[in-house]
Protein backbone atom coordinates (compact mmCIF):
# COMPACT_ATOMS: atom_id res chain seq x y z
CA UNK A 1 0.00 0.00 0.00
CA UNK A 2 1.06 3.69 -0.88
CA UNK A 3 4.09 2.87 -2.77
CA UNK A 4 6.09 5.61 -3.58
CA UNK A 5 7.84 6.74 -6.71
CA UNK A 6 9.51 9.53 -8.49
CA UNK A 7 8.61 11.49 -11.18
CA UNK A 8 11.08 11.16 -13.53
CA UNK A 9 15.14 13.09 -13.33
CA UNK A 10 17.24 13.44 -10.10
CA UNK A 11 20.48 15.73 -10.04
CA UNK A 12 23.78 14.01 -11.48
CA UNK A 13 26.72 13.24 -9.84
CA UNK A 14 29.31 15.95 -9.87
CA UNK A 15 32.03 14.30 -11.81
CA UNK A 16 29.20 13.58 -14.80
CA UNK A 17 28.38 17.29 -15.29
CA UNK A 18 28.32 20.61 -13.51
CA UNK A 19 25.91 20.56 -10.97
CA UNK A 20 22.23 22.17 -9.94
CA UNK A 21 22.64 22.96 -14.24
CA UNK A 22 19.70 21.89 -16.25
CA UNK A 23 20.56 20.45 -19.18
CA UNK A 24 24.34 20.96 -18.59
CA UNK A 25 27.48 19.05 -20.77
CA UNK A 26 28.63 16.11 -20.39
CA UNK A 27 32.17 16.21 -18.52
CA UNK A 28 32.71 13.08 -20.78
CA UNK A 29 32.55 11.80 -24.18
CA UNK A 30 32.47 8.02 -26.32
CA UNK A 31 33.00 4.73 -23.94
CA UNK A 32 34.19 6.82 -20.83
CA UNK A 33 30.82 8.77 -20.55
CA UNK A 34 28.32 6.05 -21.21
CA UNK A 35 30.52 4.19 -18.43
CA UNK A 36 29.96 7.14 -15.95
CA UNK A 37 26.72 7.04 -17.29
CA UNK A 38 26.15 3.49 -15.89
CA UNK A 39 27.97 4.68 -12.83
CA UNK A 40 25.52 7.30 -12.03
CA UNK A 41 22.46 5.70 -12.76
CA UNK A 42 23.83 2.85 -10.10
CA UNK A 43 24.36 5.58 -7.30
CA UNK A 44 20.90 7.27 -8.05
CA UNK A 45 19.52 4.37 -7.98
CA UNK A 46 20.96 2.85 -4.08
CA UNK A 47 20.08 6.20 -2.99
CA UNK A 48 16.28 5.54 -4.36
CA UNK A 49 16.26 2.58 -2.65
CA UNK A 50 18.25 3.37 0.85
CA UNK A 51 15.44 6.25 0.88
CA UNK A 52 12.76 3.70 0.84
CA UNK A 53 11.33 4.53 -2.75
CA UNK A 54 9.35 1.39 -4.23
CA UNK A 55 8.86 1.96 -7.82
CA UNK A 56 12.34 3.44 -8.81
CA UNK A 57 13.81 4.51 -12.05
CA UNK A 58 17.16 5.68 -13.78
CA UNK A 59 16.69 9.17 -12.46
CA UNK A 60 17.11 10.08 -16.01
CA UNK A 61 21.21 9.90 -15.91
CA UNK A 62 21.56 8.71 -19.46
CA UNK A 63 19.56 11.91 -20.80
CA UNK A 64 20.67 15.41 -20.98
CA UNK A 65 17.24 16.66 -21.88
CA UNK A 66 14.01 14.78 -21.02
CA UNK A 67 12.57 15.45 -24.16
CA UNK A 68 15.43 15.71 -26.51
CA UNK A 69 17.34 12.79 -25.29
CA UNK A 70 15.10 10.92 -26.72
CA UNK A 71 14.73 12.36 -30.02
CA UNK A 72 18.56 12.77 -30.56
CA UNK A 73 18.49 9.23 -32.25
CA UNK A 74 15.33 9.80 -34.05
CA UNK A 75 15.35 10.60 -38.22
CA UNK A 76 14.06 13.46 -39.84
CA UNK A 77 15.54 15.62 -36.99
CA UNK A 78 18.00 18.47 -37.78
CA UNK A 79 20.10 19.03 -34.65
CA UNK A 80 22.77 21.12 -35.82
CA UNK A 81 21.40 23.98 -36.77
CA UNK A 82 18.49 23.94 -34.36
CA UNK A 83 15.89 27.07 -34.20
CA UNK A 84 15.42 29.51 -31.12
CA UNK A 85 11.31 28.81 -30.72
CA UNK A 86 8.52 29.72 -27.87
CA UNK A 87 7.56 27.02 -25.98
CA UNK A 88 4.56 26.14 -23.66
CA UNK A 89 2.35 28.46 -25.37
CA UNK A 90 5.50 31.28 -25.72
CA UNK A 91 6.34 30.90 -21.60
CA UNK A 92 10.13 30.95 -22.30
CA UNK A 93 12.54 30.41 -25.72
CA UNK A 94 14.50 26.98 -26.03
CA UNK A 95 16.43 25.99 -29.12
CA UNK A 96 15.22 23.25 -30.73
CA UNK A 97 16.05 20.86 -32.79
CA UNK A 98 13.90 21.29 -36.85
CA UNK A 99 12.29 18.35 -37.75
CA UNK A 100 13.17 18.41 -42.11
CA UNK A 101 11.69 15.27 -43.10
CA UNK A 102 9.23 11.97 -42.00
CA UNK A 103 10.27 11.07 -38.68
CA UNK A 104 11.38 7.82 -37.69
CA UNK A 105 13.02 5.77 -35.40
CA UNK A 106 15.81 3.52 -37.02
CA UNK A 107 16.54 1.45 -33.55
CA UNK A 108 16.10 1.10 -29.76
CA UNK A 109 16.98 4.26 -27.94
CA UNK A 110 17.02 3.11 -24.15
CA UNK A 111 16.28 -0.27 -24.07
CA UNK A 112 20.09 -1.34 -23.11
CA UNK A 113 19.50 1.42 -20.43
CA UNK A 114 16.27 -0.52 -19.02
CA UNK A 115 18.01 -3.52 -19.39
CA UNK A 116 20.87 -2.51 -17.18
CA UNK A 117 18.70 -0.88 -14.77
CA UNK A 118 16.63 -4.06 -14.38
CA UNK A 119 19.86 -6.34 -13.97
CA UNK A 120 20.52 -4.03 -11.11
CA UNK A 121 17.34 -3.76 -9.10
CA UNK A 122 14.60 -6.62 -7.48
CA UNK A 123 11.93 -3.63 -7.29
CA UNK A 124 9.63 -2.30 -9.61
CA UNK A 125 11.03 -0.26 -12.30
CA UNK A 126 9.78 2.25 -14.47
CA UNK A 127 10.86 4.35 -17.25
CA UNK A 128 10.02 8.21 -18.77
CA UNK A 129 9.81 9.06 -22.12
CA UNK A 130 8.44 12.41 -23.38
CA UNK A 131 5.15 12.47 -24.32
CA UNK A 132 3.78 12.96 -28.09
CA UNK A 133 2.38 16.53 -27.05
CA UNK A 134 5.28 17.47 -25.67
CA UNK A 135 7.22 16.57 -27.90
CA UNK A 136 5.40 18.52 -30.98
CA UNK A 137 5.75 21.50 -28.29
CA UNK A 138 9.78 21.41 -27.62
CA UNK A 139 10.16 20.66 -31.66
CA UNK A 140 10.53 23.44 -34.76
CA UNK A 141 8.28 21.60 -37.70
CA UNK A 142 9.38 22.44 -40.79
CA UNK A 143 7.37 19.47 -42.74
CA UNK A 144 4.91 18.35 -41.81
CA UNK A 145 2.75 21.55 -40.45
CA UNK A 146 0.10 19.49 -38.91
CA UNK A 147 0.22 19.12 -34.80
CA UNK A 148 -1.89 16.47 -34.66
CA UNK A 149 -0.40 14.55 -37.52
CA UNK A 150 2.92 14.79 -35.95
CA UNK A 151 2.22 13.67 -32.83
CA UNK A 152 0.30 10.34 -34.03
CA UNK A 153 4.32 9.92 -35.85
CA UNK A 154 5.46 10.46 -32.19
CA UNK A 155 2.57 7.91 -30.86
CA UNK A 156 4.20 5.56 -33.86
CA UNK A 157 8.00 6.36 -32.46
CA UNK A 158 7.29 5.74 -28.81
CA UNK A 159 4.79 2.65 -29.09
CA UNK A 160 7.70 0.57 -30.76
CA UNK A 161 10.08 1.88 -27.97
CA UNK A 162 7.99 1.16 -25.46
CA UNK A 163 7.36 -2.61 -26.58
CA UNK A 164 10.74 -2.49 -26.58
CA UNK A 165 10.95 -0.90 -22.73
CA UNK A 166 8.28 -3.92 -21.86
CA UNK A 167 10.16 -6.48 -23.14
CA UNK A 168 13.57 -5.37 -21.20
CA UNK A 169 11.60 -5.81 -17.83
CA UNK A 170 9.82 -2.21 -17.36
CA UNK A 171 7.11 -2.37 -15.06
CA UNK A 172 5.69 0.76 -16.11
CA UNK A 173 6.81 3.25 -18.72
CA UNK A 174 5.46 6.87 -17.92
CA UNK A 175 4.90 9.77 -20.63
CA UNK A 176 5.49 12.98 -19.41
CA UNK A 177 3.27 15.83 -20.92
CA UNK A 178 3.41 19.19 -19.25
CA UNK A 179 2.25 20.21 -22.26
CA UNK A 180 -0.96 18.89 -21.19
CA UNK A 181 -1.42 22.14 -18.15
CA UNK A 182 -1.13 24.62 -21.40
CA UNK A 183 -3.18 22.96 -24.30
CA UNK A 184 -6.01 22.19 -22.90
CA UNK A 185 -8.45 21.64 -25.69
CA UNK A 186 -5.77 19.88 -27.29
CA UNK A 187 -5.97 17.31 -24.77
CA UNK A 188 -9.18 16.44 -25.66
CA UNK A 189 -8.88 16.81 -29.61
CA UNK A 190 -5.77 14.82 -29.85
CA UNK A 191 -3.53 14.71 -26.93
CA UNK A 192 -5.59 11.33 -25.27
CA UNK A 193 -5.43 9.46 -28.89
CA UNK A 194 -1.72 10.20 -29.09
CA UNK A 195 -1.52 8.73 -25.69
CA UNK A 196 -3.30 6.14 -26.67
CA UNK A 197 -1.06 5.15 -29.87
CA UNK A 198 2.08 5.15 -27.79
CA UNK A 199 0.46 2.96 -25.33
CA UNK A 200 -0.92 0.20 -27.96
CA UNK A 201 -0.48 -3.04 -27.09
CA UNK A 202 1.27 -2.65 -23.50
CA UNK A 203 0.28 -5.26 -21.00
CA UNK A 204 2.78 -3.21 -18.22
CA UNK A 205 1.40 -0.42 -16.27
CA UNK A 206 1.16 2.63 -18.07
CA UNK A 207 1.33 5.96 -16.59
CA UNK A 208 0.84 10.26 -17.61
CA UNK A 209 2.69 12.68 -15.64
CA UNK A 210 1.29 16.54 -15.58
CA UNK A 211 3.09 19.07 -13.98
CA UNK A 212 3.51 22.48 -13.39
CA UNK A 213 7.14 22.24 -14.51
CA UNK A 214 10.56 22.10 -13.13
CA UNK A 215 11.18 24.83 -10.61
CA UNK A 216 12.94 27.17 -12.43
CA UNK A 217 12.03 30.48 -13.04
CA UNK A 218 9.94 30.74 -16.13
CA UNK A 219 7.71 27.99 -14.83
CA UNK A 220 7.63 30.27 -11.43
CA UNK A 221 6.81 33.42 -12.63
CA UNK A 222 3.73 31.59 -14.59
CA UNK A 223 2.35 30.25 -11.79
CA UNK A 224 2.28 33.15 -10.38
CA UNK A 225 -0.20 34.62 -12.93
CA UNK A 226 -2.60 31.37 -12.23
CA UNK A 227 -4.69 32.56 -9.65
CA UNK A 228 -5.51 31.43 -6.24
CA UNK A 229 -6.90 28.02 -7.46
CA UNK A 230 -5.06 26.38 -10.49
CA UNK A 231 -7.47 24.71 -12.20
CA UNK A 232 -6.23 23.18 -15.19
CA UNK A 233 -6.10 19.50 -14.03
CA UNK A 234 -10.52 20.36 -13.72
CA UNK A 235 -10.31 20.78 -17.73
CA UNK A 236 -8.23 17.26 -18.47
CA UNK A 237 -8.93 15.23 -15.41
CA UNK A 238 -12.77 13.91 -16.72
CA UNK A 239 -11.25 13.01 -19.83
CA UNK A 240 -8.10 11.33 -18.93
CA UNK A 241 -10.37 9.51 -16.33
CA UNK A 242 -12.17 7.66 -19.60
CA UNK A 243 -8.49 7.09 -21.15
CA UNK A 244 -6.88 3.59 -20.95
CA UNK A 245 -3.94 4.94 -19.21
CA UNK A 246 -3.46 3.45 -15.55
CA UNK A 247 -1.69 6.07 -13.55
CA UNK A 248 -1.85 10.05 -13.50
CA UNK A 249 0.13 12.45 -11.83
CA UNK A 250 -0.61 15.56 -10.03
CA UNK A 251 0.87 18.50 -8.01
CA UNK A 252 -0.18 18.88 -4.44
CA UNK A 253 2.72 20.18 -2.97
CA UNK A 254 3.31 23.57 -2.44
CA UNK A 255 0.55 24.28 -4.75
CA UNK A 256 -2.37 25.82 -5.64
CA UNK A 257 -4.53 22.87 -6.99
CA UNK A 258 -7.61 22.12 -5.02
CA UNK A 259 -7.31 18.46 -3.88
CA UNK A 260 -11.09 17.82 -5.16
CA UNK A 261 -9.80 17.40 -8.62
CA UNK A 262 -8.41 13.83 -7.25
CA UNK A 263 -12.01 12.80 -7.30
CA UNK A 264 -12.01 13.73 -11.35
CA UNK A 265 -9.71 10.69 -11.66
CA UNK A 266 -12.65 7.79 -11.11
CA UNK A 267 -10.64 4.21 -10.75
CA UNK A 268 -7.02 5.81 -11.80
CA UNK A 269 -4.49 5.36 -9.96
CA UNK A 270 -3.39 8.34 -9.11
CA UNK A 271 0.62 9.38 -8.00
CA UNK A 272 0.07 12.52 -5.70
CA UNK A 273 2.71 14.59 -5.87
CA UNK A 274 4.09 14.90 -2.11
CA UNK A 275 7.46 16.72 -2.58
CA UNK A 276 7.35 20.34 -3.93
CA UNK A 277 10.08 20.64 -6.44
CA UNK A 278 10.20 24.39 -6.56
CA UNK A 279 11.88 24.61 -3.55
CA UNK A 280 15.35 23.59 -1.87
CA UNK A 281 13.34 23.47 1.23
CA UNK A 282 12.87 19.60 2.42
CA UNK A 283 9.91 18.64 3.54
CA UNK A 284 9.43 16.96 6.89
CA UNK A 285 7.76 13.03 6.56
CA UNK A 286 5.08 14.78 8.86
CA UNK A 287 4.78 17.34 5.62
CA UNK A 288 4.43 14.67 3.79
CA UNK A 289 2.29 12.09 5.43
CA UNK A 290 -0.03 15.32 5.96
CA UNK A 291 -0.32 15.49 2.43
CA UNK A 292 -1.06 11.86 1.85
CA UNK A 293 -3.74 12.28 4.41
CA UNK A 294 -5.75 14.92 2.24
CA UNK A 295 -5.58 13.07 -0.68
CA UNK A 296 -7.17 10.21 1.51
CA UNK A 297 -9.60 12.08 2.22
CA UNK A 298 -10.76 11.97 -1.08
CA UNK A 299 -9.44 8.95 -2.83
CA UNK A 300 -9.47 5.15 -1.92
CA UNK A 301 -5.88 4.88 -0.38
CA UNK A 302 -5.46 1.92 -2.50
CA UNK A 303 -5.06 4.30 -5.34
CA UNK A 304 -2.54 6.59 -4.25
CA UNK A 305 0.89 6.35 -5.22
CA UNK A 306 2.96 9.26 -3.50
CA UNK A 307 5.75 10.93 -5.43
CA UNK A 308 7.44 13.96 -6.49
CA UNK A 309 5.53 16.94 -8.28
CA UNK A 310 8.02 16.74 -10.58
CA UNK A 311 11.89 16.23 -11.82
CA UNK A 312 14.24 17.52 -9.09
CA UNK A 313 17.07 17.98 -11.94
CA UNK A 314 17.56 21.59 -11.19
CA UNK A 315 18.50 20.81 -6.92
CA UNK A 316 21.51 20.15 -5.32
CA UNK A 317 22.33 16.10 -4.79
CA UNK A 318 22.01 16.94 -1.04
CA UNK A 319 18.44 18.66 -1.01
CA UNK A 320 17.24 15.85 -3.54
CA UNK A 321 18.45 13.18 -1.69
CA UNK A 322 16.89 14.91 1.83
CA UNK A 323 13.56 15.29 -0.51
CA UNK A 324 13.73 11.33 -1.34
CA UNK A 325 14.17 10.22 2.30
CA UNK A 326 11.12 12.25 3.59
CA UNK A 327 9.13 10.91 0.59
CA UNK A 328 10.13 7.30 1.68
CA UNK A 329 9.62 8.02 5.57
CA UNK A 330 6.41 10.01 5.12
CA UNK A 331 4.57 7.20 3.66
CA UNK A 332 6.18 5.06 6.10
CA UNK A 333 4.07 7.16 8.77
CA UNK A 334 1.17 6.82 7.22
CA UNK A 335 1.10 2.94 6.46
CA UNK A 336 1.70 2.44 10.12
CA UNK A 337 -1.18 4.51 10.87
CA UNK A 338 -3.15 2.27 8.75
CA UNK A 339 -1.43 -0.70 10.31
CA UNK A 340 0.27 -1.87 7.28
CA UNK A 341 3.62 -0.35 7.27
Amino acid sequence: MLPTTIAGSLPKPAWLVEPAQLWAPWRFSGEELERAKRDAALVVLKEQETAGIDIVTDGEQFRQHFVHGFLERIEGLDFVNKKRIGIRAERYEADCPRVVGPVARPGPIHSAEARFMRAHTGRQLKFTLPGPMTIVDTIADEHYGDRPRLAMEFGRILNEEARELEAAGVDVIQLDEPAFNVYLEEVEEWGIEALHRAFEGLKCKTAVHICYGYGIKANIDWKSTLGDKWRQYERTFPVLAKSRVDQISLECAGSRVPIEVLGLLEGKEIMVGVIDVATPEIETPEAVAQTIRRAMEVVPVERIIPCTNCGMVPLSREVSMGKLRALGAGAAIVRAELGTG
